[in-house]
């Protein structure tokens, strides 16, 4: 018989699989041995974490790691304990450090174990937070009522997590432009509607992100004002003022104001009670990017310095940063919830809300931004405040703004190294007094720290000049620390010089040997 003739298979019917053919689902076949397996993961990461300070802040990927990473795609799998291995040997090792006590060259955060177990848990409830009625969304408006709270927000404010300040800080701009012009429709009938162009102003400090906003939102980079700053590299109140004056004098639209709450460079503040005062006389959005900064309101001694945060319109922030809740978790809080609202939601028939069940919610995350598949981010942040509490996360903050003063005093007591910028917060720059235009020493330092494992500091340019940045977020760091880097960083200068080293240069170290302690 062909296969034309062969009569059809009931609805329904069952089709035999091969003998040899694997399980169809992906659970265990053994649940056993995948919890001994699991446990013996979580161990190892637990020891991973416990024992940091007898590793290098960072290892270059070797050759074979690298090529680990560059295989066709496997057609059979190897397997969990296959995998775990590979991880041990090919990822773990290779981090890029910023869970170890002596990485300061960027704004990470260093998380924690508790986080960690938050993190296994939300994977294993596999939430998708972009709607519909379960838990994971009450978490989430706890988180936001809790940030209201302690931002001086009101209570019903609107919040949601995204990945992190730069898009925090897009949506702000969505949210300005649509209460600036909302009955322009400019979300059904684009930019075209527009009969002003809209303008919006930043510190020439605020971070690359916001400048990036504007050209994704289609309004242009070029209509970002970038204002001046002062010493302190805080934005001039009264260069602002005339920036708007003649914007508005030749027809332009201002609709955003962008305050800085510790500058990416320096960690410097605006005067966030001046430009609320504009952003009110001007009727301006004002929109403050507080990616690590905002979060100083959880310290009474911090608090004053973002005094004017509490009158802002939205606020961008990071959970992942200062209050080390790992990987990713920024978030995105608005004062007024129907301007937020009215900036994203839509209508589609697979978003149907219902009275009762599954469906049922008035307002769901997919109405405050874009994403419609979410992770469950807010249960490892959840986890974070209710296991530590605002007093401890506060008290943590404060230690690494103390510590960013203790490195200050030792620049300033150096022969070799000079600040370039007040410390403001807990990032401090500085550099090698006589190095050329060029920074060739401090290049060579950064470099150097980076390659030797000893700490992880970063190179920034500061009215042109490349500088040496030490960014202190890591709760682990300690005083001891801080002294321990001062002198890596007076070895490597005389390194760098080619000038005979005060003490041994330190030998290579293998995986898992401790730093020197000299």
């Amino acid at each position: 018989m062909n296969h034309s003739q062969r009569p059809p298979k009931p609805i329904g019917a069952a089709v035999p699989a091969p003998a040899d053919a694997s399980p169809a689902d992906l659970d265990p076949t053994d649940w056993e041995a995948f919890r001994a397996e699991s446990h013996r993961a979580l161990d190892a990461m637990i020891d991973h974490l416990a024992t940091l300070r007898e590793r290098p802040v960072w290892r270059e990927p070797s050759a074979e790691a690298r090529e680990r990473f560059r295989r066709p795609l496997p057609a059979e799998g190897q397997g969990l304990s296959a995998a775990l291995e590979d991880f041990e040997r090919f990822i773990q090792p290779y981090a890029n450090g910023n869970i170890h006590p002596l990485f300061m060259g960027w704004a990470q955060g260093a998380g924690t174990p508790v986080g960690m177990i938050a993190e296994m848990l939300a994977a294993g409830l596999n939430s998708n937070c972009g709607g519909r009625n379960h838990i994971a969304l009450d978490v989430e408006r706890q988180i936001a009522a809790w940030m209201a709270e302690a931002f001086g927000f009101p209570l019903d404010a609107s919040g949601v997590f995204v990945t992190g300040t730069s898009i925090a800080n897009f949506l702000s701009l969505l949210v300005a432009r649509e209460h600036a012009l909302g009955e322009k429709n400019v979300r059904k009938n684009g930019l075209k509607a527009l009969e002003e162009q809209l303008v919006a102003y930043a510190s020439r400090e605020a971070h690359n992100c916001v400048r990036q906003a504007m050209e994704l939102a289609g309004l242009g980079a070029r209509h970002l004002r970038l204002i001046e700053s002062d010493g302190s590299h805080s934005l001039r109140i009264d260069e602002l003022k005339r920036a708007i004056a003649e914007d508005r004098a030749a027809g332009l639209h201002p609709f955003l104001v962008v305050g800085t709450a510790g500058a990416v460079d320096t960690g410097a503040i605006d005067d966030l009670d001046a430009l609320a005062e504009i952003a009110k006389a001007e009727d301006l959005w004002f929109h403050i990017d507080g990616a690590f900064g905002a979060l100083a309101v959880l310290s009474p001694a911090l608090k004053p310095l973002v005094k004017g945060l509490e009158r802002a319109d939205s606020i961008a922030f990071d959970f992942h940063k200062w209050l080390h809740v790992p990987y990713d978790a920024g978030f995105f809080l608005v004062r007024d919830p129907e301007a937020h609202r009215r900036a994203f939601a839509a209508n589609a028939a697979y978003l149907t809300r219902a009275p009762r069940g599954l469906a049922a919610g008035e307002i769901w995350p997919c109405d405050l931004g874009a994403d419609l598949s979410r992770g469950f981010r807010a249960l490892k942040t959840w986890f974070t405040i209710e296991v530590f509490g605002a007093q401890r996360l506060g008290a943590c903050i404060e230690k690494s703004c103390a510590l960013a003063q203790r490195l200050r005093g030792h620049i300033e007591a150096s022969q070799t190294f000079e600040m370039r910028a007040p410390v403001a917060l807990n990032v401090v720059c500085f550099g090698v007094k006589d190095d050329d235009e060029s920074g060739r020493l401090n290049r060579e330092i950064v470099m150097e720290l980076h390659e030797s494992g000893e700490a992880a500091p970063s190179l920034t340019l500061l009215d042109g000049h490349p500088t040496i940045r030490a960014a202190i977020f890591n709760h682990r760091t300690r005083e001891a620390d801080i002294d321990d880097f001062m002198q890596m960083l007076e070895r490597a200068a005389q390194r760098a010089r080619g000038e005979p080293p005060l003490a041994p240069l330190p030998t290579p170290r293998e995986e898992g040997e401790p730093l020197s302690q000299d």
